[in-house]
């Protein structure tokens, strides 16, 4: 499975990074709000500068929700480097222009999916992500992780080339039940991803260790 994180900061992209266990990046005009990077050249300009942290896809949205418009935004994201994937919203005209930039070999994430239906349409369309928002469906008392394994079956049913990418992940167990059911990928905060290293057992191990080396060096 494939690690994304969701965030805009550099430092906690750097930070995963370095882990050795990143394979890209999720990112969003709110994300990009909360550290303080506005205006349009500020924003393209910080997508460069993550695409030249990174190897791997980078998702940058379109604002646009009309089909020209997001074919013009697309166009110009794309154009900024070559792991840019486009990330668009889950409407018609979203469909649309996902269809025009696989046509074009310009590579997409299918942005605020909830059904299964919406799913199907996107790799209909070509899709290169779908990103079905799991915390957003627990949010409303609505099983999220159902969601992901049945879109997982259907696009194994169908041999589907887009990958499910589990988005709106909140913790580790999320993370763990993602890889469980098959989703190819999860974007997540840094801070999900570290909770993974934590163990109970582990700390008590390694401190009882420490302890023993100790005592053989005198």
């Amino acid at each position: 499975m494939k690690f994304f994180v969701d965030t805009a900061d550099l430092k906690e992209i750097q930070e995963m990074n370095a882990l050795g266990i990143l394979d890209g990046v999720t990112t969003n005009p709110s994300l990009m709000a909360k550290i303080g990077v506005q205006g349009r050249e500020n924003v393209l300009n910080h997508y460069k500068t993550i695409c030249e942290m990174v190897d791997g896809d980078i998702s940058a949205e379109v604002i646009s929700t009309d089909f020209e418009g997001m074919i013009r935004e697309g166009e110009e994201l794309a154009a900024l480097h070559e792991n840019i994937v486009v990330k668009v919203p889950m409407i018609k005209e979203g469909i649309k222009a996902i269809k025009y930039f696989t046509d074009k070999g310009i590579k997409t994430n299918c942005t605020l999916v909830f059904s299964v239906g919406q799913a199907i349409l996107a790799a209909k369309a070509g899709a290169t992500y779908l990103s079905p928002f799991l915390g957003r469906l627990d949010d409303v008392s609505t099983d999220g992780l159902s969601l992901i394994a049945d879109i997982c079956t259907v696009y194994d049913n169908y041999m589907f080339e887009t990958e499910v990418l589990a988005a709106s992940v909140r913790h580790p167990m999320h993370i763990i039940e993602c890889a469980k059911i098959g989703a190819d990928v999860v974007t997540c905060p840094a801070s999900a991803i570290d909770k993974l290293f934590n163990h109970p057992l582990t700390d008590i191990g390694l401190q009882q260790f420490l302890a023993d080396y100790k005592k053989v060096e005198g």
